[in-house]
């Protein structure tokens, strides 16, 4: 695999176990550049550890007067000289390959999954993780699989020196290989307190990059409330403690490094001293210990690459981990695509959506409205409808079909699900609208139903030298907007997308009553006869929807239009008039039905004649929530209240 063949055709399926095993997954994946690194690493190393051998051969050719063996040597060295720049330059040519392959690898595995869980990914990892694993991890990953060959090579090549220098010289060349290997193990020691200090530092430093991340995206907010400084004052000690970690950390590979110089020093002076010892003695010649001693200089540049793959192992280990760690997260109900899609209807996937868990039935074609009273169980709720549930149950059903039975790809082009806080990537607004579609929505239709004119203006206005809105720079996570023209513009990328079944969960919760009559219209106008599903409860959406459902308690309560479960169900007019617990409670009390007490025919709950009643009222008998005096409950005043809320709805 080259970089210019990138992406992966097939990344493959990861070991995601353990740290250790995903690394080992990305090697084997990688045996070709591998490979290739190793040969061209010997090439390279093998040809810098033969020039002492080159010059020693040349300073013996010289004691010995002999210009045939100086002019061998010198051709020697020319060879040696060529191969260590040859052997470098395609060395790391095949390192940065490994390691660029080896990175995208990983991005593409973490993509898939991040594809594969959507939603749920976020909800089980914090988006700080996320975002460290697919970053900098990444990086650390990819340079582990990088160094392994060039170490691979370092280390036959020193076996390679250590058995040519006995051959070549038994005396000294036994002293070396007995020290090369003291040398190789002299840090071994020192390397798991080191690797402990790396995995805590890489650890605080992931917190604080959670904390970065989690503080930007809640940045609107913390504006809101005056909290920047509080989380300033976090950041600032989380940052603290990944620098003292880090210069721990730093000391320790700072005492390995001394070593690594120190070791190979002694060694040489070991070996000069008892080479001059044998000179002396007449057992050794002047070329022979200028061979040995130069070897051993050559030498600390593999042994260099043993440290280096401690520190590469040492970081990329709790990288792998994280990775690992995302990895193998599931989704609840996962059947692979078990259906045989050959089944299926060419032209798509249509019929009603239900959930046999909840009884709840979208019917084709319908706009259908659906109202629960915790905002959690609604986004739930929701994405089970889009195939992606919480915990394993009954698979939603979509025209018969079970959607956990389809292959990923093929469910979420049936049916589409916006959450509640949609994410704008940043780019152009083209860029934006540029998601797979049926090509029977435009943009200006898509952007039109979503009352996104004040957005288009905003934008162009924002970006400078741009006339056509659709140029227009969008910037991260559309920060330079109110929440209301984000909501729009996710909204408005949805629609365009046209699939058999939109679900849109609190579409316009930021945004103010007029837009959001607005909204509700163009969606209805836009979507017909194609299946649409609005968790909300604003009464501008709910009497707009063909059908409106009650859940309750996980379970359809209550089905019918708005204007009908207002009055008829409790439970449902607790919820879109916002009543408190008490308000309900009185309202039940207070119908004309709950007996009455024979004055006047008032019930147990009614308000006095003086008009002093709950929520007191005039004298005169009006004002919201208030009793009248001829002995109306505060059920019936309610009913007034409902009545002139429906008007003023109508006006809008």
């Amino acid at each position: 695999m080259q970089i210019r063949d990138l992406p992966y055709p097939d990344p493959g399926v990861p070991d995601a176990h353990s740290g250790p095993r995903f690394l080992w997954w990305l090697f084997r994946n990688q045996l070709g550049g591998q490979a290739k690194a190793l040969a061209w690493g010997l090439v390279h190393f093998l040809s810098v550890s033969a020039l002492p051998f080159c010059v020693g051969f040349a300073v013996q050719a010289v004691v010995d007067r002999s210009g045939t063996r100086l002019a061998l040597a010198g051709g020697l060295l020319l060879l040696c000289s060529a191969g260590n720049a040859i052997g470098d330059t395609f060395l790391h040519r095949a390192a940065v390959t490994n390691w660029i392959t080896a990175a995208a690898r990983v991005q593409q595995v973490l993509a898939r999954k991040t594809a594969q869980l959507g939603s749920a990914l976020t909800r089980r990892v914090a988006a700080g993780e996320v975002v460290a694993v697919s970053t900098g991890d990444v990086e650390k990953i990819g340079w582990f699989v990088e160094a392994w060959s060039r170490f691979t090579a370092a280390a036959l090549t020193v076996v390679a020196v250590c058995v040519g220098l006995v051959v070549y010289q038994p005396a000294l060349g036994v002293v070396v290989a007995v020290g090369l290997p003291v040398l190789a193990v002299a840090v071994l020691p020192l390397l798991p307190r080191a690797t402990r200090r790396a995995d805590f530092q890489r650890e605080k430093a992931g917190r604080a990059t959670e904390l970065a991340s989690d503080t930007v995206a809640g940045l609107r907010v913390l504006r809101g409330i005056g909290g920047e400084e509080l989380f300033l004052d976090r950041y600032r000690g989380a940052s603290q403690e990944v620098r003292h970690a880090a210069v721990r950390s730093a000391r320790m590979w700072a005492l390995i490094s001394a070593i690594q110089v120190l070791m190979p020093g002694l060694l040489l002076i070991a070996v000069v001293w008892y080479g001059v010892h044998l000179a002396r003695e007449g057992r050794v010649g002047v070329g022979e210990l200028v061979a040995v001693y130069s070897s051993i200089m050559i030498l600390t540049y593999p042994l260099r690459h043993f440290e280096e793959i401690a520190m590469a192992y040492s970081f990329s280990r709790p990288s792998a981990r994280r990775a690992a760690h995302v990895l193998s997260l599931e989704r609840a109900t996962d059947t692979g695509g078990s259906l045989d899609v050959t089944e299926l209807p060419s032209g798509g996937l249509s019929g009603d959506l239900y959930d046999p868990a909840t009884g709840l039935l979208a019917p084709t074609g319908r706009l259908t409205a659906v109202v629960c009273g915790d905002p959690d169980t609604a986004g739930r709720l929701a994405e089970r409808l889009g195939g992606h549930p919480w915990e394993e149950g009954t698979s939603v059903l979509l025209g018969g079909v079970p959607l956990d039975e389809l292959p990923l790809d093929r469910a979420r082009t049936a049916v589409l699900v916006q959450d509640k806080d949609p994410v704008l990537l940043s780019g152009t607004l083209r860029e934006l609208f540029d998601v797979p579609r049926s090509g029977d929505v435009g943009a200006e239709e898509a952007l039109a139903a979503a009352q996104c004119e004040d957005v288009l203006a905003a934008l162009v206005q924002g970006s400078l030298g741009v006339e056509d809105p659709m140029d227009a720079r969008i910037t991260e996570r559309g920060r330079s907007l109110s929440g209301g023209q984000r909501q729009r513009l996710a909204l408005a990328r949805s629609l365009i997308t046209d699939p058999e079944v939109l679900v849109l969960d609190e579409p316009t919760s930021a945004v103010d009553s007029h837009t959001e009559a607005r909204v509700a219209e163009g969606v209805r106008n836009l979507r017909s006869g194609r299946t649409t599903v609005v968790f909300t409860s604003s009464p501008l959406l709910l009497d707009r929807a063909d059908r409106v459902v009650l859940v309750h308690e996980g379970e359809v309560a209550a089905v019918g239009v708005h204007r009908e479960l207002v009055h008829a169900e409790p439970r449902y007019r607790a919820v879109v008039t916002r009543e408190t617990d008490e308000e309900s409670a009185a309202a039940r009390n207070d119908a004309p039905d709950a007996g009455a007490d024979g004055e006047g025919g008032r019930g147990a709950g009614s308000a006095p004649t003086d008009g002093h009643g709950v929520g007191p009222a005039l004298k005169d008998g009006h004002g919201a929530g208030s009793a009248l005096k001829d002995g109306r409950g505060a059920g019936s005043a309610l009913e007034d209240v409902l009545k002139e809320l429906e008007e003023i709805e109508e006006s809008a």
